[in-house]
């Protein structure tokens, strides 16, 4: 059974370079932290984690994002360096979206009914558009962190447009996942 999620990837190469030489800068506190930064290639703002699911609810699935077709291409702005739980107690680093997360929220409230009426029951947290940068998988109290918080907390990475979404089936292996595309929704002119 494929392992699936939903996300959107950041189209211009620009931009997605600058995140790049921001996780760089996460990464490099890692001689001071067990941390596990997300490989170039994977870089993306997930809409909806599903997890496991058979071959036939993935075609279901893809009748879903087939119904967000509608939605017109945005851009999103990228700012801000953040975490979760909290930066004080970091398990997920993240840069933030600002102009555009409510079109994503849209888009995500729309796969979401959808997925529900499939049976796929729905995440707990309350959906934070964000990239993921790095993992924290130990916390211990870490300056180097505590300072990229402080210089980056409301950096201008800049805008990227979203004009597509896709469904992707993420392989897990030791040196961490593979992602492979399995569908693409282009977002309407």
């Amino acid at each position: 059974m494929p392992r699936v999620f939903i996300a959107v990837e950041i189209e211009d190469v620009r931009i997605l370079n600058e995140i790049i030489r921001i996780r760089d800068r996460v990464a490099a506190c890692s001689s001071d932290i067990d941390l596990k930064v997300v490989e170039d290639e994977n870089l993306h703002i997930t809409l909806r984690f599903i997890g496991e699911i058979s071959d036939i609810t993935v075609k279901d699935v893809i009748k879903v994002l087939e119904g967000i077709r509608g939605f017109k291409k945005f851009s999103i702005r990228l700012r801000g360096l953040g975490a979760f739980p909290s930066q004080s107690r970091p398990r997920v680093i993240w840069l933030g979206i600002s102009d555009g997360s409510t079109q994503l929220k849209l888009i995500r409230d729309h796969i979401e009914s959808g997925l529900r009426k499939l049976g796929i029951s729905g995440e707990r947290e309350e959906f934070v558009p964000h990239i993921t940068l790095a993992r924290i998988k130990s916390f211990r109290s870490n300056q180097c962190i505590a300072n990229l918080f402080i210089e980056l907390g409301n950096i201008e990475v800049g805008t990227s447009p979203v004009t597509r979404v896709k469904l992707k089936k993420s392989t897990l292996t030791p040196k961490g996942p593979i992602y492979t595309d399995l569908f693409e929704v282009q977002l309407a002119d």
